[in-house]
């Protein structure tokens, strides 16, 4: 029917079903973006630059890969092929905050994935094994499975965007706004905000944010 949305790419052929025997695979033309992302950024991702990498036509990308849509769909899965996923320990807590931290080095590895995270969230096939597991460590807690669902959700979520903001403040942009924040505080007249740069510095706040506020926010809604 005109309209109707194909299923997820993982739930079609591999390859087109007409034209020439297959030269190359998804796994391939997803290594292929994934490094041109890495690095050039996202926005450099297109179909007939990934065909170049591959030393091919774009025209010959489309009997794998339909859209460019598909295409960053392949990359945001294949990260998720990067987890060292251990067996429960039997400590829920320490169980997802090894996986954070997991996803934190990934997400930095790969600059341009806590925006796909954001934006577009995907369940493939590594991101399902993911899935799983996170099941398998709440295996034993009492929270009802949306709650467990609505989990996961918020770990991935609110890991790319502390990456993104860790990415952020490294810009030369963003250091000159904290810079005129610190001249502003020194002034004296805005005595709370000189306060929370003086308790949120590294000289003031030896715990990690990071690990803080995701562990609040699993126990709350983990309950």
């Amino acid at each position: 029917m005109a309209g109707e949305s194909k299923p997820v790419i993982w739930m079609r052929p591999e390859q087109a079903p007409v034209g020439r025997p297959a030269e190359r695979s998804r796994a391939e033309i997803t290594a292929a973006a994934v490094e041109l992302a890495d690095r050039e950024g996202l926005e450099a991702v297109s179909m007939r630059r990934v065909a170049a990498v591959l030393g091919t036509g774009a025209a010959s990308l489309y009997r794998y890969v339909a859209t460019r849509d598909d295409l960053l769909d392949l990359m945001t899965d294949s990260t998720a092929g990067e987890y060292d996923l251990s067996a429960p320990s039997g400590d829920w807590q320490a169980d997802l905050l090894e996986i954070a931290h997991q996803a934190r080095k990934i997400m930095r590895r790969h600059h341009w994935l806590p925006t796909l995270v954001i934006t577009r969230p995907t369940l493939g096939p590594h991101a399902i094994d993911l899935l799983e597991h996170v099941l398998d460590v709440l295996a034993g807690h009492p929270a009802n499975p949306a709650r467990k669902l609505e989990a996961f959700a918020l770990l991935n979520a609110l890991t790319a965007l502390f990456v993104q903001n860790e990415l952020t403040t490294a810009h030369p942009g963003a250091q000159r706004q904290f810079a005129h924040l610190h001249h502003v505080a020194a002034g004296g007249s805005h005595p709370r905000i000189a306060a929370l740069l003086a308790a949120t510095s590294p000289e003031g706040n030896s715990r990690d944010p990071f690990a803080t506020v995701l562990t609040r926010t699993l126990t709350g809604v983990l309950g």
